[in-house]
């Protein structure tokens, strides 16, 4: 008997239903239902025909494009498990990625052909290197085009391919994450759990709840408007994967961009084009761009088909938020704070005329503040705690039970996931994000977490993007310098970003040093690597006297 919903089972009914509407594209190559059903079959059955073996693990090494999705799609079908791998990772990563996954599968986009040449050697264990063509170059003697792989299956074959052991809804969906240190982490989400939580319509509960019939009729219920979605960000990343993911559940659709750069132009021309309802973005590294596109030529672009726009994993701005939505009054603006293994730590929804502060965002329904001891910290005291979030919830770390088990702990006799999120809660519900413990500073003694001092450098009009780091001094131990990108043609002097850090904060919070720099280098997540910022950070701080 299955324990609950298996997406593959939702994604064929969600094709029976929509044959001939679209389910994804890139760029003008559009593939409806049928054909994305059909092509995940192909590459399902050539799989399973390879030798991979129930839950062996199939690695996504491709940029946004339509062949991402379809090899998610045809893992699930076959019951194997899709592996995120993100391109921006060199030879060392790699390896380690895959080996840690015990990857039986690679599919490449064919830019990757040369790296993948010299590292295939050292992964033994993948049985199969799928070449996905990008134009770059023929397909290698030791891999197998995607094409000749996703075309397995006779057009009048059925696309449902199971495999011997038959699909579950503890099937698993393998998302790897960075954080803010260490080696990644594979992060196991039952698909039941992730159902649970993804399916936006909210129509279906679980199977009990009217079974297949009831996602039928979920289905036929937005047959006149489904969603629409365009993710800025990478398939790669949650945020990107998981929001697809939604739509789709909807019998809805994925449009990608062509570009493998962000082209603010590419964006806002693809939402009048394909009617666009819902755009996923991280932040203000993608909304400032945006808004600076809108506002040098605005009535350009016709946006009345955009009903949300998505951002999660990185500061959000309400300047950002209030342009948007002057040119586009009638969206909704959803700040998601969320984390690979702890999906709904917090919201934060803004609307025209009444748009959410900069990072204020109220705890989630699932979520709590808890002490060192796990007891819970009440609204309107002031004390730190980690952010916690019950069920549903990650099986655990792929392979690594000590991390398993420092994260996923029980309260109460409840399961919650605590990553290591430090927030206050005020007395209105809303929180005070204090960023991960493993960044915090410790400076004359006092502990100050970067992301407060960033909200605050970040809410100055010229700035773009800050970030903090502890670099050695020898009176305080650490002396906190701020990275600060300024908005161009703007500027803003070290001693007035201080002096607004003062304004809000406890005196020994505010920066030592400010350093202003073109990019902070987030990951296409928006996740901001510190180590690199502390080497940014250079030489130690000068001390005051």
């Amino acid at each position: 008997m299955k324990a609950g919903w298996n997406i593959a089972d939702i994604w064929e009914v969600c094709a029976e239903e929509r044959v001939d509407a679209p389910a994804i594209g890139h760029g003008p190559l559009q593939r409806s239902w049928a054909e994305f059903d059909h092509r995940a079959g192909g590459l399902a059955r050539f799989l399973l025909d390879a030798g991979l073996e129930h839950q062996d693990k199939v690695a996504q090494y491709l940029y946004n494009s339509n062949e991402y999705l379809e090899s998610v799609f045809a893992a699930l079908k076959a019951s194997l498990v899709p592996v995120n791998t993100n391109y921006r990772y060199g030879d060392e990563e790699l390896v380690y990625l895959w080996d840690n996954a015990d990857a039986a599968a690679v599919v490449f986009h064919g830019s990757f052909t040369e790296r993948v040449s010299r590292l295939r050697h050292e992964l033994p264990q993948v049985k199969e290197w799928i070449h996905v063509d990008d134009g770059s170059g023929p397909c290698p003697d030791f891999a197998t085009a995607y094409e000749t792989a996703a075309s397995a299956m006779g057009p009048r074959e059925d696309p449902k391919v199971v495999s011997p052991r038959g699909r579950s809804g503890d099937d698993l969906y393998l998302l790897y994450t960075g954080g803010t240190t260490g080696t990644p982490k594979g992060v196991m989400w039952r698909q039941d759990d992730l159902f649970a939580l993804l399916n936006s319509s909210n129509l279906v509960k679980h199977p009990t709840d009217g079974g297949m019939p009831a996602i039928r009729a979920s289905v036929a219920s937005l047959s006149t408007s489904p969603p629409i979605l365009l993710p800025a960000c990478p398939l790669m990343h949650g945020t990107g994967s998981f929001t697809s993911f939604s739509a789709l559940f909807l019998g809805g659709s994925v449009s990608t961009l062509e570009s493998r750069h962000f082209d603010v132009v590419e964006l806002l021309d693809t939402i009048e084009r394909e009617s666009v309802t819902v755009v996923t973005i991280v932040g203000d590294a993608f909304a400032v761009p945006i808004l600076a596109a809108l506002d040098a030529e605005p009535g350009r672009w016709d946006l009345s088909s955009l009903i949300a726009m998505i951002s999660s994993g990185v500061m959000w701005s309400e300047r950002t938020k209030q342009g948007l939505l002057s040119h586009q009054p009638t969206m909704t603006l959803i700040d998601a704070f969320s984390s690979s293994e702890a999906l709904g730590m917090g919201t934060s929804v803004s609307v025209a005329g009444c748009e959410a502060p900069t990072a204020q965002f109220r705890l989630g329904e699932r979520a709590r503040i808890i002490d060192e001891e796990g007891h819970e910290i009440l609204a309107g005291t002031g004390q730190v705690g980690r952010l916690a979030v019950g069920d549903p919830l990650p099986v655990g770390y792929y392979k690594d039970p000590a991390k398993t088990a420092a994260t996923f702990v029980h309260i109460d006799g409840k399961r919650y996931s605590v990553p290591g999120d430090y927030a206050t809660l005020r007395e209105d519900g809303t929180l005070v994000l204090l960023g991960r413990g493993s960044v915090c500073i410790n400076t004359g003694g006092e502990k100050v977490y970067p992301e407060e001092v960033e909200e605050v450098l970040k809410a100055h009009p010229a700035v773009i993007d800050a970030g903090c780091v502890g670099v050695p001094d020898p009176r305080f131990g650490e002396a906190i310098t701020a990275l600060v990108q300024v908005i161009p043609g703007q500027t803003v002097g070290e001693a007035e970003l201080v002096e607004l850090v003062k304004e809000h904060l406890a005196h020994f919070k505010a920066p030592r040093r400010v350093l202003f720099v073109d990019s902070l280098g987030r990951s296409p997540a928006g996740k901001l690597d510190y180590t690199s910022l502390r080497a940014r950070a250079g030489r130690p701080a000068v001390t005051e006297t």
